[in-house]
């Protein structure tokens, strides 16, 4: 399998305190960014851009820093990148029209991804639901499939349960949603969206009997959901440039995102090899008459691998490596999970290899 890409693994929305719900300064960010080898950080404060005004873009030591804005109305937030100016939803304060913002982010040059589309919230401690609910959408570039808050909230049922999911967090996340990934995958068969990882960080200030608590500092969050994205150079420490190579990486779909805290998912592999000829996550390639397409998985430990064609399994295997004989077109994601702590977890979800017609 081709190894000429690079893996640098990220952490894309977080929120520091610039945002007004944010508690966490740049300084503690990067300290824990570089604490748990994190490359990179796609920073989205609400609503706009003060952490680049303000010189946090680019290189910081050993994180590549690139800032974003997070458009936050009451529903329908949208992760915006690559803009030059904060978009504002004035006028629409509950997100009814997420085109006008969809389309404003476009319109300077950027990018943006449906940002938590199935988050529900927790009625327990009443946190709201910031689900998106308007799908009469287009000209996104894709969606957040995994997010750590929305899988964590989940699991707050009870005062007990809650106490035990902010100890072991890692132990009660459960994966995607079914609903998200049935989504991600009925959106791909109509054109490409790519699907990330989200954190969504806040370094959120708690209060119990009297005691404040900050619920997940960063070099706490840090350890559990990334998207890694694949570039076929390396990074070079020119700010410019290298935002630039993973912004296209990125939204070319070269990218797969993991759940890190059991085991570090750098190094996975997923590619396709027909006529001597290698493709990887992001790629479309005609299926050849010859019939010589194989489907390659390696991961960086035994896991029980499986492989999504048109959202549904096409094959699985337990091990660290997978490879079949494609003869069907079709749109293919990788799923991993990692038995560990006595249970099957979810641990890695790649983007797809789209497999097309050889007329198409």
């Amino acid at each position: 399998m081709d190894r000429k890409l690079h893996d640098y693994g990220g952490v894309i929305h977080l929120h520091s305190s610039f945002s007004f719900d944010g508690h966490a300064p740049m300084e503690e960010i990067l300290a824990a960014a570089e604490k748990n080898e994190v490359d990179f950080i796609m920073l989205t404060d609400h609503d706009h851009l003060k952490a680049r005004q303000e010189g946090w873009e680019g290189w910081q030591k050993k994180t590549l820093v690139l800032v974003g804005e997070e458009i936050a109305p009451r529903f329908n937030h949208f992760l915006a990148f690559n803009i030059q100016e904060p978009v504002i939803c004035s006028g629409d304060p509950e997100g009814i029209n997420p085109q006008k913002y969809i389309d404003e982010v476009n319109r300077q040059g950027g990018f943006g991804f449906i940002a938590h589309p199935d988050h529900e919230g927790t009625k327990l401690f009443h946190v709201k639901h910031y689900s998106w609910n308007n799908w009469n959408v287009g000209d996104f570039a894709g969606i957040g499939v995994w997010d750590f808050m929305t899988d964590w909230q989940k699991s707050l049922h009870g005062y007990g349960s809650a106490l035990l999911s902010f100890l072991f967090p890692a132990l009660v996340l459960k994966g995607p949603r079914r609903i998200t990934l049935e989504r991600w995958d009925a959106l791909n068969q109509i054109r490409k969206t790519v699907g990330i990882g989200e954190l969504d960080n806040h370094a959120t200030v708690k209060k119990l009997l009297g005691i404040r608590f900050v619920a997940f500092p960063f070099h706490r969050a840090f350890a559990f959901i990334r998207t890694h994205v694949l570039t076929k150079t390396g990074f070079t420490g020119n700010n410019q440039q290298d935002i630039a190579m993973l912004y296209e990486s990125l939204l070319h779909g070269r990218c797969y995102f993991a759940l890190e805290y059991f085991r570090r998912a750098k190094g996975f592999q997923f590619a396709v090899e027909q006529d001597q000829k290698v493709f990887h996550m992001g790629d479309s390639l005609p299926l050849s008459l010859s019939g010589n397409a194989q489907l390659s998985v390696s991961c960086p430990a035994k896991a029980r691998i499986r492989v999504i064609r048109d959202g549904r399994e096409e094959c699985r295997a337990i091990g660290n490596r997978l490879s079949i004989k494609i003869d069907k077109t079709g749109v293919y994601r990788v799923e991993a999970h990692l038995k560990t702590a006595g249970k099957t977890r979810p641990w890695i979800f790649s983007n797809p290899i789209f497999i097309n017609s050889p007329n198409h």
